[in-house]
């Protein structure tokens, strides 16, 4: 594979075209918005600048890591030659489902799809394509550029040369992939999730504060963030929305999202994105400050 599509300019899909671009592909970073594909590109150039501080790359990688990537506000031109897409877009699940049907009457006949999904079904994804055993999923972690895992997910039909292909693409990118099945949650979100359900949980029911539940986590248990301060950079919005499909999908209580969580998204705290979750994050610094309501 020479030419990679990427469907959605946000932190995930630029931190994609980023690594594919800076591991010599030939990248098209597609969106809807010019603004949001410029900022995604800042961004990039950004992390770029980063790694030539921290003497990981050269000036002369960096340009070309740049000049990998084309940006389109044309999902049909920007798919036309790509041999894989990688979506991601919004955890939305009528909003992915309506993609791959876009991208199923739109892309070459030969072309992978796969999808960056924390959670929705790959079989479901799927099924409304005419080439239900070439998508599958491809889960990256934030940051992407710095995170080694990519969980790759098959969903009921993906066939199992494609699931080679993405396990070795995946090495060449310089990732470590996973193989996993097509169950709610896959490996990483249905374990991580409940324990930031719980950790919500604790402070919901009065147990210990922000900052205590989170110290406990780190020093306790050497996790290198707290779940309370982990869900306001996942977005609590994205938190919420994981939990709700492995709720539905499993069936068990135990996923039900706490009553604290679903309240904040409601009132618009979903963390980083927002300025305000756990934690304050409109204050200009690195200093961890807790939202008020948590004071």
């Amino acid at each position: 594979m020479k030419n990679i599509a990427v469907i959605g300019s946000g932190t995930m899909g630029n931190g994609i075209a980023h690594v594919f671009a800076q591991s010599g592909y030939a990248v098209s970073l597609i969106d809807i918005s010019q603004q949001a594909l410029d900022k995604a590109l800042a961004t990039i150039r950004s992390n770029l600048d980063r790694q030539i501080k921290k003497e990981i790359i050269t000036e002369e990688v960096k340009n070309t890591t740049l000049n990998n990537i084309n940006t389109y506000t044309s999902l049909q031109e920007g798919v036309a030659q790509a041999e894989l897409v990688v979506e991601a877009a919004t955890e939305n699940t009528d909003l992915k489902l309506k993609i791959f049907r876009d991208l199923d009457s739109t892309c070459p006949p030969g072309t992978l799809l796969a999808t960056n999904t924390s959670s929705i079904s790959i079989t479901k994804i799927a099924a409304v394509t005419n080439r239900p055993g070439q998508v599958i999923g491809m889960h990256f972690m934030n940051p992407v550029p710095v995170m080694k895992l990519v969980e790759v997910i098959r969903g009921y039909n993906t066939t199992d040369d494609v699931t080679a292909k993405i396990m070795d693409l995946s090495k060449k990118l310089g990732k470590v992939p996973v193989e996993v099945n097509d169950y709610p949650g896959f490996v990483a979100n249905r374990i991580l999730m409940p324990m930031i359900n719980e950790a919500i949980y604790s402070l919901y029911e009065g147990v210990a504060g922000v900052e205590e539940i989170d110290t406990v986590m780190k020093l306790g248990m050497a996790h290198p963030m707290g779940p309370l301060q982990l869900a306001d950079f996942i977005g609590l919005d994205v938190c919420l929305s994981i939990l709700n499909v492995l709720h539905t999908g499993l069936g068990n209580p135990k996923y039900a999202p706490c009553p604290l969580l679903v309240n904040m998204v409601e009132a618009g705290h979903k963390g980083v994105k927002s300025g305000n979750g756990f934690y304050s994050w409109g204050h200009g610094t690195k200093d961890l400050i807790v939202a008020d309501r948590f004071k």
